[in-house]
Parts: C-alpha cells; structure tokens; sequence
C-alpha cells in the first residue's frame, strides 16, 4: 500500500486525527468503546495488543495525559501507521511489531517484560473461524477471525505483562462471553462486565470485561450500554463516550 491507500479521519469526537487504510478492517465504535471502558491513571504503563493503526491506546492516551504507551501489532504497515498517527497528534508511544501470541521470550527481546505493565488493552479477532467465512481482504480477515484457543493465549500474555493488581481490559462478542470467562480462570479476578446492546431492542452484541490480575472481588455485572434508541438513533449518553467525552463505568476506579 501507499499514501494514496489511506484515508486520515477525525476520530473520537475530532479529538484525534487517524491515517489507516481506506479499505479493509478500519478503526470504529469498538476501538472507542475499549478506550472508554479503560481504567488508566496518569504514569501508569499500558500496552494494547493487536493496536492496529492505534486509535484505542491513542484515544486512551489522549483522555489520561501522561501515559507510557506502547502498541502491539502485527502488520508492519498497520503497525508504520500507528507510529504515523502518533506523530500526526504530537502524542508519545512505542510501536512493536509482534505476534501477540510468541513465546515469552520474544516479547522480552522486544522489551516487554514481565510484570512491568499497569493496563493491557485489547480487541482480539473474535469471530470463530467455524463459523464466520473469512473476508477475502488478508487485513481485515486478520482482524476480525480468531485461531483455535487464540483469546487464551491472548489473555495468558497479557497476565504475563501485568504487575499484581493491574488490570485487563477486552471487548468481545456476547455471544462468546462464556469463552472470554473461561480466559481468565487462570491468574485473574475481579471482573466486572458491561453489555453492549446496538439498540435497545436487541440482545447484546458486544461486552467489555475488565479483569484484575490476582483479584478477589466477586464478578459484577454492571448496567450495559445501549447505541441506539428504538428509531435507530443514537442517544446522547453513546455519543457523549463516543466522542470521548465521557467514560464507561469500568474506567472509574
């Protein structure tokens, strides 16, 4: 691809600007909706996997200030993007160029050592291979259509990375949720759970789950988020956390 393959684009309400790829897999609510869900203090040491062009750890950084970030992501290109994009917003962070499921030992070389990191954030492709076709586009097949046992070792390097007490934060599909539960039966607790509903008449579609490494706290399901009203439009409360206004209860401490 070349620079007439991107598009720049405001984001999180014109608070950031993105370059990222015209077609194929483009940064949107989720992206928006992790950064919104994410509990971060200023100093803190967060990492976000699968960082793609960076709009979820930038918006993040863009809310906390004084943040040390770094992003994880695979693609060369989406990974010279994110360093693009942090540049174009005059924002600090790092960019490794990793497969988030290597061996510890590669993940050191990179410099990411174990429990160094207060936040990981991630969206992971979380469609079943089995059951959803992959698109023909490689980009956005690769973001949205998860290996066998993918989130696993997804979240088994994140508890890796983290100190005790720090925290993981992950949208997934609802349909899925009792996969992403099973993910942190080893090493974390302390969950707690918001639903996202893209309109108030359906179901589910998306949860946001924090996790604490080595927590105790009971689960706690926590009021989901509703898109969209009954006529399709979007209510100001989603707006508001859209835009990066606002915060989702997971990031209040």
């Amino acid at each position: 691809m070349n620079d007439c393959d991107t598009t720049e684009d405001a984001f999180l309400g014109g608070q950031l600007r993105l370059r990222q790829p015209g077609s194929g897999h483009r940064a949107g609510h989720d992206a928006a909706l992790l950064a919104a869900a994410t509990l971060a203090r200023k100093g803190d040491r967060a990492v976000e996997f699968g960082a793609g062009v960076g709009a979820a750890g930038l918006s993040l950084a863009r809310r906390v200030g004084s943040l040390e970030l770094i992003l994880v992501e695979i693609d060369p290109y989406l990974a010279q993007l994110a360093r693009e994009n942090a540049a174009l917003n005059a924002m600090s962070a790092q960019v490794v160029v990793l497969d988030v499921t290597a061996p510890a030992s590669a993940f050191a070389a990179a410099g990411l050592k174990p429990d160094g990191f207060d936040v990981v954030l991630m969206n992971p492709p979380f469609n079943d291979a089995g059951r959803h076709r992959a698109s023909p586009d490689p980009a956005r097949a690769s973001a949205h259509v998860s290996a066998e046992a993918a989130l696993q070792r997804w979240v088994q390097a994140a508890r890796r990375l983290l100190r005790s007490g720090g925290r993981l934060t992950l949208i997934w599909r609802a349909d899925r949720i009792a996969e992403a539960l099973a993910s942190f039966e080893d090493g974390f607790g302390s969950l707690a759970i918001l639903p996202v509903h893209a309109d108030a008449a359906k179901p589910a579609n998306r949860v946001l789950i924090r996790a604490v490494k080595g927590g105790k706290a009971p689960t706690q399901v926590i009021r989901g988020l509703v898109l969209n009203d009954r006529s399709g439009v979007p209510n100001k409360q989603a707006a508001e956390i859209l835009a990066g206004r606002e915060v989702l209860p997971l990031a209040r401490s």
